[in-house]
């Protein structure tokens, strides 16, 4: 008997625990102090912006593809070219996304999992010095 293979999305518990973390993540973004560079680069509204990292992420997990579905290729690196990402607001959103993680994703292997290549992305998105 083959076993199941399951994604990182429902490994996590779905759509409620992907939604969680998008919202965990702007709320730290839109709070802490120490966020302040990474936060100014975005509207004065998270609202959008959340939807946006939630319907992303959901795919990017293996869930449905409700990023793609609505707004085609997610082509990341040229819609952030908007905002100047230098090594301040890079590091100031894995702050985020980190400690979001760590505070809705209980399982520490699924998080040693999903971290590496968000890391990578973070700096991929960097457009300035």
């Amino acid at each position: 008997m083959a076993e199941k293979v399951i994604t990182l999305y429902e490994a996590i518990g779905g759509g409620a625990a992907v939604r969680a973390l998008a919202h965990r993540f702007y709320e730290l973004m839109d709070t802490l102090p120490e966020a302040h560079h990474v936060r100014a680069v975005h509207p004065p509204s998270l609202d959008g912006s959340r939807e946006k990292f939630y319907e992303y992420l959901t795919g990017y997990l293996g869930g449905p593809p409700l990023y793609t579905d609505k707004r085609g290729h997610p082509r990341l690196r040229s819609r952030h070219f908007v905002a100047q990402i230098g090594p301040a607001e890079r590091d100031e959103w894995l702050l985020c996304f980190r400690r979001a993680l760590e505070e809705t994703i209980a399982n520490p292997k699924l998080r040693e999992i999903i971290l590496p290549p968000i890391e990578r992305l973070a700096y991929h998105m960097q457009n300035k010095e």
